[in-house]
């Protein structure tokens, strides 16, 4: 049922008359003719409804229910493209990402009404889904059948917000003939066929469900099973009800379903493979151990302008081996990084010389951002793709990150980089999440801060890091913050820029240990601010911003 189209309008069509099931929701089946049915109709109502001289731009603003691709079909088919919006932007914020990708219909639900209330979007066509109006409007359209004679390979498709630390999230590009590249390279390499079910239960306003779960999908023919929003303790009960095979993460999704408490029939299930980043080495080999089910953790940019697969024979730790063009170079000098040099623990030893930017020097798909010419020069320069992040290689060429640019800390005169020191504290038994941070030292440099979700005792933590033989000089966290659950992105991933942003100023239990000695102890008014500690007195506004304790976005 392998579909070659080169537009995902072809991919589209080539499902009608297809009567398998191709799409689960809670207690709804549709088969892949009505979802190309349902798609055709959809696709008549956008053409009608755009204006003729405007951007064919279509905003979602939708959790994971059918219509999220029954839409992304239809702006296929009518040669429009597709801009999700995130439920969790607010006010001005949600309004600025409708206007400045110039939607002129918006595709939403009732739950998400009220953040459209008292916001200015003018020239916006609101479409409610579950209203009794609704099918109404698509009724005129109903024996709509899909032509993708109309979509050609280079036809915007996607402009999908990217999240930085600082700044409006930009809205990347993506063509029709990208994404179904995308979903044939993932087909190929994971051997998906039309007898997988997709389970989609990240949320499809971003990349990584359209073009890691839904396009593949797409290719094969195989049955999509949505989950409206994510859910730890939902994701077994779902993977058994639709028998789902395959399924994608990212963030700290695989640190919630790790979790969930143990069951003896953990392993009574169908899922076969997980493929996603972040997960980690500790999490991923405790997600194979616990439910027999390898993840495999790739890297790729969010705009599509680098990519490390992995391979048989990947290093522990490592993403994968560089391809022709893939090099890491030096911010500063734009030189190549040396290798990286590690000891019998695996330490690396030369990670000032070693950790560099991921930069592709050869072909690159990214295709740019909307209406954002500074933020794509930044990344076209030099005659590469600079990525923004972080990298160190071995001698035998295999990538191993080690986080965004803007986790780069400097302690003491070394550089380090914030997943490194993540890795080996994702090893802590209390630890269910672990961001790594830096707060601003009061001489120089940086000092690692430490936020940790899960259980912490300080005696047990300080013999853990004893036992760390990885764990460099300068790598054990000064500080450490311990919440009862990680604050994160719709997307799972950690709200790392805020939690940086509050530093020390925060309302959950701190624990600190004085310069050359190991043990924690709690963080109160009198500490470290006293004449022992290692920072000024922190007391009031003024005395932060004399100590350089301001919080700061780096």
């Amino acid at each position: 049922m392998d579909s070659r189209g080169s537009t995902v309008a072809e991919l589209i069509a080539a499902r009608w008359g297809d009567h398998r099931p191709g799409l689960r929701w809670e207690d709804v089946t549709l088969t892949h003719h009505a979802m190309a049915a349902g798609a055709a109709a959809r696709a008549a109502l956008l053409t009608d409804l755009l204006p003729p001289a405007a951007e064919p731009h279509l905003g979602v603003l939708l959790d994971n229910t059918p219509e999220f691709p029954l839409w992304l079909g239809a702006a296929a088919l009518a040669g429009a493209a597709v801009a999700g919006i995130n439920p969790t932007r607010r006010g001005a914020e949600l309004a600025r990402d409708v206007l400045h990708t110039e939607c002129r219909v918006l595709v939403t639900e009732r739950a998400h009404l009220p953040l459209l209330e008292g916001l200015d979007l003018p020239g916006v066509r609101v479409l409610v889904t579950d209203t009794t109006e609704y099918p109404e409007l698509l009724t005129p359209y109903a024996d709509a059948r899909p032509d993708p004679s109309r979509a050609t390979p280079r036809d915007r498709f996607l402009l999908y917000f990217t999240s930085g630390s600082t700044g409006a999230p930009k809205a990347a590009l993506c063509s029709q003939g990208r994404l179904a590249a995308a979903g044939r390279s993932l087909a190929d390499q994971f051997s998906l066929c039309a007898d997988d079910v997709h389970y989609v239960c990240m949320p499809m306003f971003h990349g990584n469900a359209v073009i890691a779960d839904w396009a593949p999908a797409l290719v094969t023919g195989a049955t999509v099973a949505l989950r409206r929003r994510f859910s730890a303790s939902g994701f077994l009960p779902d993977v058994r009800r639709y028998g789902a095979t395959y399924f994608t993460y990212v963030g700290r999704a695989i640190q919630y379903v790790l979790a969930t408490g143990p069951r003896p029939d953990d392993r009574d299930h169908t899922l076969r493979l997980g493929f996603g980043t972040e997960a980690g080495a500790v999490d991923a080999a405790a997600f194979e151990r616990r439910f027999g089910v390898r993840l495999v953790e790739g890297y790729g940019s969010s705009e599509g302008g680098a990519a490390v697969q992995w391979s048989p024979g990947t290093p522990t730790g490592a993403v994968g081996r560089a391809a022709p063009g893939l090099v890491v170079l030096d911010r500063e000098t734009g030189e190549e990084c040396p290798p990286a040099v590690f000891d019998a623990a695996g330490r690396l030893l030369n990670g000032d010389e070693a950790i560099g930017e991921l930069v592709n020097r050869g072909p690159s798909p990214f295709e740019g951002y909307w209406r954002n010419p500074r933020a794509e020069a930044e990344r076209r320069r030099e005659g590469g793709y600079w990525t923004g992040d972080l990298f160190y290689r071995d001698t035998d060429g295999y990538l191993y990150f080690a986080g965004r640019t803007d986790d780069r800390l400097r302690v003491d005169g070394e550089n380090l980089a914030a997943a490194m020191i993540e890795n080996i504290l994702a090893r802590y038994e209390g630890a269910e999440a672990v961001c790594v941070y830096a707060v601003p030292d009061p001489v120089t440099g940086d000092q690692v801060m430490a936020t940790i979700a899960g259980s912490f005792d300080p005696e047990t933590f300080t013999g853990f890091l004893a036992a760390q033989p990885d764990l460099g000089t300068k790598m054990a966290p000064r500080f450490v913050r311990v919440v009862e659950r990680m604050p994160v992105t719709a997307t799972s991933k950690i709200r790392r820029a805020e939690l940086r942003g509050e530093g020390l100023r925060c309302p959950d239990p701190v624990w600190w240990r004085r310069p050359g000695e190991c043990t924690y102890r709690r963080l109160t008014d009198a500490g470290p601010g006293n004449a022992e500690g290692p920072l000024a007195p922190t007391r009031g506004p003024s005395s932060v911003r004399r100590q350089g304790l301001e919080p700061r976005t780096r």
